[in-house]
C-alpha cells in the first residue's frame, strides 16, 4: 500500500471493533505461546490489541502510520516505559530493526497492504532467526464486500495461498487454521447481500453471544473454513 492511503485511513472498522473484547482475547490467546521478547505490532490503530500484547512482551514497539489513529495510540501509552509508539510503517523503519525482533504481529492489517509479498519479506528481514510472525487476516474471497473496499482491503485470503506466500519468502509454517466459522453466514448476509457496514451494535451482539460459543466449538473441532485465517510462521 502506498503511504497516502495509509495516511488517510480513518479506522471506521477499528472504531466498530473497539468493544469486541471477547474477539480480541480469543485471537491473543491463540498467539500467546509465541509472544515473547521484543514484540512489534504493525497497524496498531488505537491500541486495543497492543494493550493485551503488553502483558506478554518484555518490550513492545507499536507502529501506526495513520495520521488520525496515531494520536490515540500515542496518548494511550504516553507514560508507559514498556511501550514505544512509532508513527510510521515497519517497512520504512526496517533497516533500524534488522534481526532485532522476536515476534511481529499483524491483526487485520496485511489485507490493507497492496504488495503483501513485499511486506512479508520485510517481516522476515526484521525478525531474529527463530522469531515468529503472527498474522490474522480476513478469509474467503467470496465474502469480499463493499465494506471491505470502503475500509481499504485489497483482498480476502485462502489458507493455502497464504501459506504458499509465506513459504516463498522463506518462512516455516508453524500453525495455520481457519477462524470464526460461525461468522461466515452473518458476514455474507449483512455485507455481501445486504451491503451493510460494520456497526458497534452488531459487533457488540456478536461478541457477547456468538464468540464465546464459537470459541468453545473451535477448541474441540478445527473448522474446515472460517471468516478469518490465523497464521503463525517462523523465520528459519
Amino acid at each position: 500500500m502506498s503511504s497516502k492511503p495509509y495516511r488517510q485511513y480513518f479506522g471506521r472498522d477499528l472504531e466498530a471493533m473497539g468493544s469486541a473484547e471477547n474477539y480480541h482475547h480469543w485471537i491473543i490467546n491463540e498467539f500467546k505461546p509465541y509472544i515473547r521478547g521484543h514484540v512489534a505490532e504493525v497497524g496498531a490503530g488505537s491500541g486495543n490489541i497492543s494493550t493485551l500484547l503488553r502483558e506478554y512482551a518484555e518490550r513492545l514497539t507499536v507502529f501506526e502510520p495513520s495520521d488520525n489513529m496515531y494520536p490515540l495510540l500515542f496518548r494511550r501509552f504516553l507514560h508507559d516505559s514498556k511501550v514505544c509508539t512509532i508513527h510510521n510503517t515497519l517497512s520504512v523503519q526496517r533497516q533500524q530493526l534488522t534481526c532485532a525482533l522476536d515476534t511481529v504481529i499483524y491483526v487485520n492489517v496485511l489485507e490493507h497492504i497492496e504488495n503483501d509479498e513485499k511486506e512479508l519479506a520485510h517481516i522476515h528481514e526484521v525478525l531474529k532467526p527463530g522469531g515468529h510472525a503472527l498474522i490474522f487476516v480476513p478469509a474467503l474471497p467470496f465474502l469480499f464486500s463493499n465494506f471491505d473496499r470502503q475500509v481499504g482491503h485489497f483482498r480476502r485470503y485462502l489458507k493455502k495461498n497464504l501459506i504458499c506466500l509465506s513459504e516463498k519468502i522463506g518462512f516455516k509454517p508453524v500453525k495455520a487454521r481457519y477462524f470464526d466459522f460461525a461468522g461466515i453466514i452473518p458476514w455474507f448476509l449483512l455485507f455481501v447481500l445486504l451491503k451493510q457496514t460494520l456497526t458497534g451494535k452488531n459487533v457488540n451482539y456478536y461478541d457477547k453471544y456468538i464468540i464465546p460459543i464459537n470459541r468453545i466449538f473451535e477448541k474441540i473441532i478445527s473448522p474446515p473454513i472460517g471468516k478469518n485465517i490465523l497464521l503463525i510462521i517462523q523465520k528459519r
